[in-house]
């Protein structure tokens, strides 16, 4: 499936506006959810440091509060000579609300296309809401 460039661009839209004093590490991120809408995130640091939030998780919960449900695409923006991908709290963020086989691009700052993956390559043998009888 080739990258929605909208999608890209959105992450890298978004990681121009993260908030990161501290580590100066900007990340930017998007999903597209079920209807073909896209949302974006931002990491958003904190003296505390703990307490931030990373960019995959305010583009799910852009999602969820405009009505979507379900992520059918990925876009994560970064700089730096290495991949940018999410972290495994956010990988098992994005599970909840996507299946294995749905696309995770790597983009750099400039929203260059580095890589793409699946969920299921970056978080492999996931544990998701059909494990539990209460899940969706």
């Amino acid at each position: 499936m080739p990258a929605d460039r909208a999608l890209i661009a959105a992450a890298a839209a978004a990681r121009s506006k993260a908030y990161a004093p501290y580590s100066r590490f900007l990340v930017g991120a998007a999903v597209k959810d079920e209807a073909g809408r896209i949302h974006a995130g931002c990491n958003v640091e904190n003296a505390a440091y703990p307490q931030g939030t990373c960019a995959e998780a305010g583009a799910i919960a852009a999602m969820i509060l405009a009505g979507g449900s379900r992520i059918v695409e990925v876009a994560v923006a970064g700089a730096g000579d290495a991949l940018v991908t999410p972290c495994g709290g956010c990988r098992q963020k994005l599970r909840e609300f996507c299946a294995g086989d749905v696309p995770v691009h790597i983009c750099g700052e400039d929203g260059r296309l580095r890589a793409s993956f699946t969920l299921g390559e970056l978080l492999p043998q996931s544990f998701g809401p059909e494990h539990l009888e209460c899940g969706p």
